[in-house]
């Protein structure tokens, strides 16, 4: 019965874990159109600044410095919009340099972004026919295994019986 429900374990575990190549591979697809988007907003602003003489920054001075909280606002907005274009190219760049798993040990950082979190909502299982879905769905079916029947094992300990009728007695 024990290696019945640890398999049944092991199984969900490898399903479970088997399903994270596609997920990332949805979120870089998804991180790289966001890092597209950006680019085009940065290199359009940048243009603008140089057709006006200055560069990114002496632009946004000029939005820091003026009057009017309109456009005082949106350079604040476009510094952040700045800020958030390094950012998501960064971690691109690290993603798309990764091996399988690196990319595990970073799945926080998948998570906890706004791109991350859409991702899940958005996620649509998908059967692993890679060598890395393989893998993952391979080591999960072994850990699974693992540590159901570890529980299962640990849970029955108080209602074991005694073989042969050995008692130790101090």
């Amino acid at each position: 019965m024990r290696r019945l429900i640890a398999g049944v374990g092991g199984i969900a575990l490898a399903a479970s874990l088997s399903q994270f190549p596609e997920y990332a591979q949805q979120y870089t697809q998804r991180l790289g159109g966001a890092v597209d988007e950006l680019r085009v907003i940065t290199e359009d602003f940048d243009r603008a600044a140089q057709a006006g003489g200055m560069d990114r920054q002496g632009a946004l001075q000029r939005y820091s410095v003026s009057n009017d909280t309109f456009l005082a606002g949106r350079g604040t907005s476009m510094a952040q919009t700045f800020m958030r274009y390094e950012q998501l190219s960064a971690t691109l760049a690290r993603i798309e340099g990764a091996g399988p798993l690196e990319r595990l040990q970073t799945l926080p950082a998948y998570l906890d972004s706004d791109i991350g979190q859409r991702t899940l909502e958005n996620y649509r299982p998908a059967m692993p026919v890679t060598v890395e879905g393989v893998l993952y769905a391979g080591a999960g079916f072994i850990l699974g295994y693992l540590l159901v029947s570890g529980i299962v094992r640990f849970c029955a300990l108080p209602f074991r019986r005694r073989r042969h009728g050995h008692v130790y007695r101090a």
